[in-house]
């Protein structure tokens, strides 16, 4: 089959370009981000000078990914405090942008937090927008270190479950540098993988409708020099009956008190091929991804995106002809289901990996556990 190889020796970040930075030219701070909208066609920049341009880069899916929409969202704060608009209004703004993924607001509230205790003791506009940036920033590193020991503990996961190496893992959506402060969540496990020699395949959903697979997961591989293969979502049923995967790695927007997963909408049916099947089926993501306030999956808000992104595709340098600015697939008029996740039950999990170790099994007292370790632990540097 057609696919590609792993090329020795290539090791490079999957771009060169940051996701998320902050920078302070003479007419005031902007917020740069990388617009994921356009890859792997063309690395574009959007400048954002206030939240409101923010909240629509962040429902637009130009920044996506949990954990870099905690700092995006943290960085929002900075912004509204530094340019002199409504701090509290921002925030609500970027909360709301979108429900699903907890680490948004997490980030969001953390800025704001620190915003309003340095605004209360000062009473200095300016020492409280300094606290908000510091806050932000200090969460960004806080990410990046997260993630390196996410890939340590989901490679050690890994190398317990299948020793020997030669590990062909299953991914969805997009879960590398793209969406986080370091190399990301489920794809820098794989990624530690393939640094050490113990990654046989990279198997690379599609993820309809919006394709982070196809055009940021593969592009990611592609520049990280793995082994990959691309597929169509709705292969994967015949991957796992030609015992072709031996384990599935996939990311979190949000994980409930009990357990639930809410991921990527076509997470839930590899879960339910992986039981099927006796496969592991592991969620790698932060512990700011567990929100105790969310006591299940029946509980967590799935957010519905527009019908337009399954009956067009938007596709660069071809003529517009849909509603949404895309190419149409459907006849017009035609109504679409379009949730943006599905949730995982937790007895379909084999475990969940974060920075503070590895719940196996999962259940309401072991995440709790995990969770009351992270709070109790210093923060970095203290």
């Amino acid at each position: 089959m057609a696919d590609q190889q792993a090329r020795p020796g290539e090791d490079k970040r999957p771009t060169e370009i940051p996701v998320i930075r902050w920078e302070e030219p003479p007419e005031g701070p902007v917020l740069i981000l990388l617009d994921q909208t356009r890859l792997p066609s063309e690395e574009v920049e959007l400048v954002c000078t206030d939240a409101s341009a923010l909240v629509e880069a962040i429902a637009s899916l130009s920044v996506r990914g949990a954990p870099v929409l905690g700092i995006a969202g943290a960085y929002g704060v900075a912004l509204a405090a530094a340019r002199g608009f409504d701090v509290d209004d921002a925030a609500e703004a970027l909360e709301g942008a979108r429900p699903t993924a907890v680490n948004l607001s997490v980030g969001v509230r953390r800025a704001l937090a620190a915003h309003r205790e340095a605004l209360a003791a000062t009473g200095d506009p300016t020492a409280a927008a300094t606290a908000a940036l510091a806050a932000a920033r200090a969460l960004h590193q806080e990410d990046a270190e997260a993630s390196a020991r996410m890939a340590a503990h989901g490679l050690a996961l890994l190398d317990e479950l299948m020793p020997g190496g030669g590990h062909r893992v299953l991914t969805h959506c997009n879960t590398g540098s793209l969406v986080s402060g370091g190399e990301g969540t489920a794809f820098a496990v794989a990624l530690a993988a393939h640094r050490t020699g113990r990654l046989r395949r990279l198997w690379v959903d599609e993820t309809r409708p919006l394709l982070q697979g196809a055009r940021l997961t593969a592009y990611e591989a592609a520049r990280s020099g793995m082994a990959y293969t691309l597929l169509t979502d709705s292969a994967a049923g015949s991957l796992f009956a030609a015992g072709e995967v031996d384990a599935v790695l996939v990311g979190a927007d949000r994980i409930a008190a009990d357990g639930s997963v809410a991921n990527k909408v076509g997470s839930y049916p590899l879960a339910v091929l992986a039981r099927y099947h006796h496969v592991p089926f592991i969620v790698v993501a932060p512990v700011t991804t567990v929100d105790p306030a969310t006591p299940d999956g029946a509980s967590i808000e799935v957010e519905q995106r527009p019908g337009f992104e399954v009956t067009e595709i938007v596709t660069p340098h071809a003529s517009v002809a849909g509603g949404g600015g895309g190419v149409p697939l459907a006849p017009l008029g035609t109504q679409a289901y379009n949730p943006a996740f599905d949730v995982t039950p937790p007895e379909l999990v084999t475990a969940i990996v974060t920075e503070e170790g590895t719940v196996s099994p999962v259940t309401p007292e072991a995440l709790a556990a995990l969770c009351a370790t992270d709070r109790t632990a210093p923060a970095p540097g203290g």
